[in-house]
């Protein structure tokens, strides 16, 4: 089997690797025009945790990050943790919504996981002069794009994966060079190459300082909240997430939210170095996109691609359940090929 894969953000990768895992004497070819750590990815600070998913399943964010969440404490457990860039780590996320947090099926997946108590709201919000009415807190891992996707395609080199920098444009182009089967990780790139309206930016902006102290984090889930994640050489704050926003430059405006709402939640942070700001645009989707679709090139080939991309803002956080869920649905296509021989 002949398989190219479209696209090396952190969902390409990992579904690269686990395609060749599972089937070694396939010929995969990841095709990208940018690599780590120049992919959308590579700016964000890698935390495990759903967010901005839209509509998707439930069941589905429950497979796809619990088997990642899974992958993941693997790694943090052999010696590759520091090469891969993984860490476990706490985190509190609290909401200032009269509805509350509402308890996700994705929650029993995870180490430690709590309720805050109204007497741990309580002391928030004195502390922060906040209004939080509800939270969770829990174990986590992040796991830094800028190390893990470099440290998974090595994986995947080793393995006698290939890798090709170039654009593509169409999906006739692989078609025309014989690989049997087509897989989109394309991202927001999913738009152009096949049309998919339904794909629009989200735009993020987050800020990195020096702050070696720090080792919690703090997610504000609201409309317009704050977050602080710390990563091994850094602490991202953040941030923001603006539909259909296409501006890469860093906006003053948000500067200035991210730096006083992340100030609010740890004052620490005010007199802290700036090492970085950085701008990103995230794959808002309606519902993440897996499946398989049937098309015909212009020269009326047949062939079968599967698509897995829209991950908004989750990219890092079920990209091993999604890898996963990739390769089931090729034991699949092959065993329909096997049987339509018989």
């Amino acid at each position: 089997m002949n398989i190219a894969v479209i696209g090396a953000g952190v969902v390409g990768a990992a579904t690269s690797l686990a395609i060749k895992e599972a089937f070694p004497v396939s010929r995969v070819t990841v095709f990208a025009d940018a690599f780590s750590p120049q992919t959308t990815g590579d700016g964000s600070a890698g935390l495990w945790t759903p967010y901005l998913l839209g509509s998707t399943p439930a069941e589905d964010v429950l497979r796809w990050s619990g088997e990642t969440y899974r992958w993941m404490l693997s790694i943090w457990k052999s010696e590759s943790a520091g090469d891969a860039g993984v860490s476990l780590i706490p985190i509190t996320r609290v909401t200032s919504d009269a509805r509350g947090v509402p308890e996700q099926a994705w929650i029993s997946t995870v180490f430690g996981s709590r309720r805050m108590s109204l007497g741990d709201l309580r002391r928030l919000n004195e502390e922060q002069a906040a209004e939080y009415t509800s939270g969770w807190q829990f174990i986590t891992f992040t796991a830094e794009p800028t190390r893990l996707i470099p440290w998974i395609l090595a994986k995947f080199k080793s393995l006698g994966g290939n890798i090709v920098k170039r654009k593509i444009l169409k999906l006739d182009e692989l078609v025309d060079e014989s690989f049997d089967l087509l897989v989109n990780c394309t991202g927001l790139g999913a738009r152009d190459l096949i049309g998919d309206a339904t794909m629009q930016p989200v735009r993020g902006q987050v800020s990195r300082v020096e702050a070696s102290w720090a080792f919690h984090v703090f997610l504000v889930e609201d409309e317009a909240g704050n977050y602080v994640i710390p990563n091994v050489e850094s602490v991202v704050l953040g941030g923001t997430h603006q539909e259909n926003d296409y501006d890469c430059r860093i906006r003053e405006e948000d500067e200035k939210f991210i730096h006083e709402g992340c100030c609010k939640l740890l004052p620490a942070l005010r007199e802290c170095n700036i090492i970085k700001r950085w701008v990103g645009l995230r794959p808002g989707r309606p519902r993440v996109r897996l499946e398989t679709e049937s098309r015909e090139a212009e020269n009326g080939k047949k062939f079968t691609v599967i698509h897995n991309y829209g991950h908004g803002g989750s990219g890092v956080t079920l990209c091993w359940g999604c890898a996963l869920d990739v390769v089931r649905i090729l034991h699949g296509l092959k065993t329909e090929k096997n049987l339509s021989k018989l």
